[in-house]
């Protein structure tokens, strides 16, 4: 995939280790720490929530190199991470968010492809 080269392919591996211990891409992104916290009402705005981080922070570094090595080379031939990145960007979001938008897709992305490898 775009973004991952011999060293940080290993990283990534190492660290999600075997993806079907996982009942979906939303508990890897869940186990990655990069999901909203739940909304809860009150005097709580909804669109000021941060990721939980409650996820491992390893994993959280990794992915962050990786969006960082996808956005700063051309785009790859499986340039669907980046566009997401650039079309979030173009909305105007901070560049931290749109590559933690970017990881997110990257990692759904990721556990469709390993998942289809054992079915």
């Amino acid at each position: 995939m775009g973004g991952v080269g011999d060293v940080l392919a290993v990283k990534l591996i190492a660290e999600i280790g075997d993806a079907r211990r996982l009942h979906s891409a939303k508990a890897l992104i869940a186990w990655a720490g990069i999901d909203p916290p739940p909304y809860e009402s009150g005097q709580f705005v909804g669109s000021k929530r941060k990721i939980t981080k409650r996820g491992s922070s390893t994993l959280r570094k990794v992915g962050y190199e990786v969006m960082r090595m996808l956005k700063s080379h051309p785009a790859p031939k499986d340039d669907a991470v980046y566009n997401y990145i650039l079309k979030k960007e173009s909305e105007g979001k901070s560049k931290k968010h749109t590559k933690i938008a970017g990881l997110n897709k990257f990692l759904r992305i990721y556990y469709a492809r390993v998942i289809a490898v054992y079915q």
